[in-house]
């Protein structure tokens, strides 16, 4: 759903990614979602008292800053600054964004944004790279998920603000940076890297083998879902048949629209829950469920996550999960279970507050707990192993030949296959296994 300049929508995100791509999907209140907690409805109309001391503090506080620091300070400055510490100390995800925050916001969900393309927490008080963005600068110049960001042009990122770090980050296109990182406690080592024009592809698919299919997510636009319906009946083209096993991939995958995440989970399932919401606020719950449509057609999936899927990249693996559709598989998920209202203002502005929780169709809450896979499968490189000179009996001179008629098979030498993506990657390699394994048990 695109953005308005009066569209008041839930949102789904996850942190800040270097050029805020954000989440947003508006919806009106289903009578079956179970009520929030809320205020007597007589008492809705009765404004608080406001908060005289702390009115009067506030001013105090703000013209002892003009008369006395050590350099002027504007009202505009003064205030602004007031209503990001409003903001910042609810929780993580909820912030005040300024007229460029905003306008990359609503930019974000087309696919196409400025920066780095990582996405970004605080852990510990330390900047953490929840994931980099396939194709993007970080990607390329091998940032992973989990690599701690401990400076940023040489300054030292400890005590920052998440908001703090991602400004620094920003500049202007071209432009070199370099990061320090720190991984798994190793010793810290600079990237350097220009910030460009990030643009996105929410989608990738390929046959990794006759019959088996592979879908890459990397992030959930607006049109991923339409994506994800097309790569799916070209598969089946390609094909030329009913295919035997997919593999749908949403690892590193930070989230993104929430009305994408739904229509993804809807090509594999054929009836029930996907997802519903639950807050204080009317509008801020919705509940979606599938339609009888399967583009998928029932094919065995499994679903590839770990600790860099988050917010909607849950809402699917959960829906599938609890819908018994598709087997998971990897680590545990991110655990960003809230749902964030953007609510525009005057000048360009907007506030972004978190007002809901997300949960499964089962009734799970995923804040700060995650998905947990059906079958853990870490990370772990594949190494390849030449075969050396053997011989098989076909080989030996004066070898009997086969009772039954068949033709002797000889050692032959074979050409140098194609490099596939599941022969350097080990947990993709494990799930395409595993899709083998359920043909032959199932028998089909």
């Amino acid at each position: 759903m695109l953005f308005s300049s009066r569209l008041t929508s839930l949102a789904l995100t996850i942190a800040v990614i270097i050029g805020a791509p954000q989440a947003m999907a508006a919806g009106t209140t289903p009578a079956s979602v179970p009520a929030a907690t809320t205020a007597p409805a007589n008492a809705a109309n009765i404004k608080a008292p406001l908060p005289l001391d702390e009115l009067r503090t506030f001013a105090e506080v703000m013209d002892r800053i003009k008369a006395a620091y050590v350099e002027p300070v504007d009202d505009k400055t003064l205030l602004e600054n007031a209503i990001k510490g409003m903001l910042s100390n609810l929780d993580p995800h909820s912030a005040y964004l300024g007229p460029e925050d905003f306008q990359e916001l609503q930019e974000s969900t087309s696919g196409e944004f400025g920066g780095l393309g990582i996405e970004v927490g605080v852990e510990d008080g330390f900047i953490k790279v929840v994931s980099p963005i396939d194709d993007t600068p970080a990607s390329k110049a091998g940032i992973e998920a989990g690599d701690l960001i401990v400076k940023i042009n040489g300054a030292p990122t400890q005590g920052q603000t998440m908001q703090e770090a991602v400004d620094k980050m920003r500049g202007k296109l071209g432009e070199k940076i370099t990061l320090t990182l720190v991984r798994d406690g190793g010793n810290p080592f600079d990237v350097t890297l220009a910030r460009a024009t990030i643009q996105v592809k929410s989608v990738k698919s390929q046959m990794l083998e006759p019959g088996y299919g592979y879908i890459r997510i990397t992030q959930f636009q607006v049109k991923t879902g339409e994506e994800v319906g097309k790569a799916l009946a070209k598969l089946r083209k390609d094909n030329g048949k009913k295919m035997n096993g997919l593999i749908l991939d949403l690892r590193n995958n930070p989230g993104g629209v929430l009305q994408a995440a739904v229509e993804v989970a809807d090509h594999f399932l054929t009836k029930g829950l996907i997802v519903y919401t639950k807050g204080r606020i009317a509008n801020s719950e919705l509940r979606f469920s599938a339609d009888p449509a399967d583009a998928s057609e029932g094919a065995p999936l499994v679903v590839l996550i770990n600790g860099g899927s988050a917010s909607a990249s849950e809402i699917v693996a959960g829906a599938l999960q609890d819908q018994k559709r598709g087997i998971l598989m990897g680590t545990d998920t991110f655990g960003k279970g809230s749902v964030q209202t953007v609510l525009p203002l005057a000048n360009d502005r907007a506030l972004k507050i978190t007002t809901a929780l997300y949960f499964t169709p089962n009734g799970r809450s995923i804040q700060a707990q995650g998905i947990n896979p059906d079958i853990e499968v870490k990370r772990a490189k594949v190494t390849a192993e030449v075969d050396g000179d053997n011989y098989k009996e076909a080989d030996l001179l004066g070898h009997l030949g086969n009772g039954n008629g068949g033709a002797d098979k000889p050692t032959t030498k074979a050409a140098a296959a194609k490099a596939r993506p599941q022969d350097d990657d080990y947990q993709l390699n494990q799930a395409l296994s595993l899709l083998k394994g359920l043909r032959v048990t199932r028998g089909n």
